[in-house]
């Protein structure tokens, strides 16, 4: 006789227990431009996150990493000293928003550096999208990620923030010269982040993905 005992949470006490803990919600800032406006929007961004209670925040800003777009098995050193700086944060998020310029109709080289370099960090997981740019607000970019994510198992939130003509929307403090508007898109964007991250978290402590 089979005495195994499934100690397996109920999905309702997963989901009970999910509720109750934050999201961990890691922002990469995508750009590692020079001159780039990122910084501004990541701010603001961070601001709004702030104000909405349910998130702990980490920032990946790309400026600050420099992964090589040759990819490999087996990386180098410098390689591995690079990739401690960001894949510990990126597996360790519960969501993500990623904050990305428009740069010849698509996103930069550097995110798709970062999104490219990990796979599981990705999967089972919500990411939002702000972006900024000229007439377009970076939209563009966003419609090429959606399905790069969608490959790596991600749920891409319907929801986003765009800035068009970003650079006249900000005075020199950084700060939205109307932000009404921009306010309330974010908070929708990040309601239905926090969603999605409580419902996929829980349903992978039920059972993990793939499995």
């Amino acid at each position: 006789m089979n005495t195994t005992t499934d100690v397996s949470p109920s999905p309702a006490a997963a989901l009970s227990a999910t509720a109750a803990k934050p999201v961990k919600l890691a922002v990469i800032v995508g750009s590692n431009r020079e001159g780039r406006f990122g910084p501004v929007v990541a701010e603001w961004l961070l601001r709004r996150v702030r104000e909405q209670q349910g998130f702990e925040i980490d920032v990946v800003d790309l400026a600050d990493v420099d992964l090589p777009t040759s990819l490999s098995h087996r990386p180098d050193a410098a390689t591995r000293a690079e990739l401690a700086k960001v894949s510990p944060k990126l597996a360790a998020a519960d969501a993500f928003v990623v904050l990305t310029p428009e740069y010849n109709h698509s996103y930069p080289a550097s995110l798709k550096s970062l999104i490219d370099w990990h796979h599981p960090e990705w999967q089972a997981k919500p990411i939002a999208f702000v972006s900024y740019g000229g007439l377009s607000g970076g939209l563009r970019s966003v419609e090429h990620l959606r399905p790069v994510f969608a490959e790596l198992h991600a749920v891409t939130i319907r929801e986003t923030v765009s800035f068009h003509n970003a650079g006249a929307l900000f005075d020199d403090e950084g700060n939205h010269k109307e932000p009404a508007a921009a306010d309330a898109a974010a908070k929708a964007m990040l309601d239905q982040l926090a969603w999605w991250a409580w419902a996929l978290r829980a349903a992978k402590e039920v059972r993990p993905y793939g499995s």
